[in-house]
């Protein structure tokens, strides 16, 4: 069972890093929206919101240029969970799995 908990998590994280490079310009319209002032940087958002996911391993962040919104990746007892929030004000959206 750990074994495909450990598999499952590489995995995850494999797709995260192929959806990275190829949504390529994510990382450009972050950049152009906070230098522009309308959004928190990740590291804000992260310190919000991680403490709250106690007990959940972080998967990493994804960023939507068209809804100005982070959505963070969590895993815990082989569950994916998703928490999205407002890059604008830093508050959470919803949360799910």
């Amino acid at each position: 069972m750990k074994q495909f908990a450990a598999l499952l998590c590489l995995a995850l994280a494999a797709s995260t890093i192929t959806a990275h490079a190829e949504s390529g310009n994510e990382q450009g319209e972050v950049r152009k929206d906070l230098k522009a002032g309308n959004v928190q940087s990740l590291r804000d958002i992260e310190r919000k919101v991680l403490p709250r996911m106690s007990g959940m391993q972080y998967l990493g962040p994804e960023y939507d240029p068209a809804a100005m919104a982070y959505r963070l990746k969590f895993i815990q007892n082989g569950k994916v969970y998703f928490v999205d929030v407002d890059a604008r004000s830093g508050q959470i959206i919803s949360m799910s799995r």
